[in-house]
């Protein structure tokens, strides 16, 4: 397999070499079934139920049948609970005890993130910088640099470390710039963006947690 490199930019937007990525890393032939399959199964898994009915137990009255049996010339009914009449249960509504979630192998599920990152570098859409040197929390700084990058004025996802909380925080009011934490990486924020920045200590901690 051919050496995987991709250019390094410097804080200040400025070119400051190549670097030479893994190939179990950035070089996993993209598989788009699979990927669709991880997708669908976060989605589902993160939906919940909000529409809910009540069934004839659930409803309010009901205690007392309507009106005898027989004699009355009318039709026989034990509650007003039941869903023939107005008020009463629902029969077959949605409830909030409703499971979406489905099973994804967790095989699976990582080699479906690594392959998007995979694209992303054939595609020339992942921005390595040598390091994060946003000293403060200040949009405007971080601004300065992200529009000296390819990814000016595109989606993009900054990828960080827990104590990166100057670049999260500067990140908050700027518009389709999003931050995620690497070991909260997933397929549907990946493939929200069209730009993915990280940097080279974070690649190190990427190896760690998804291909150990």
């Amino acid at each position: 397999m051919a050496e995987i490199k991709v250019k390094v930019y410097d804080w200040q937007g400025q070119e400051a070499g190549t670097e030479v990525l893994d190939p179990a890393l950035f070089g996993v032939k993209v598989n788009p079934v699979l990927i669709q399959s991880a997708v669908l199964a976060q989605q589902k898994n993160s939906r919940q139920p909000i529409a809910h009915t009540k069934g004839r137990g659930d409803v309010r009255g009901g205690g007392k049948k309507p009106w005898k049996q027989k004699g009355t010339g009318r039709a026989r009914h034990g509650s007003i609970r039941s869903p023939l009449w107005i008020g009463g249960g629902i029969t077959f509504g949605p409830t909030a005890e409703r499971n979406f979630a489905v099973k994804i192998n967790k095989k699976a599920r990582r080699q479906a993130l690594l392959m998007i990152l995979s694209d992303r570098v054939i595609d020339g859409k992942l921005i390595l910088l040598e390091a994060y040197k946003l000293a403060e929390p200040k949009t405007k700084l971080l601004k300065q640099t992200l529009d000296k990058l390819p990814s000016k004025g595109k989606s993009t996802l900054i990828v960080t470390k827990v104590n990166d909380t100057a670049i999260v925080k500067s990140a908050t009011n700027l518009p389709k710039v999003k931050t995620i934490y690497f070991g909260s990486l997933n397929v549907v924020d990946l493939l929200g963006s069209q730009y993915i920045i990280l940097n080279k200590e974070i690649i190190e901690k990427i190896k760690e947690q998804y291909l150990a």
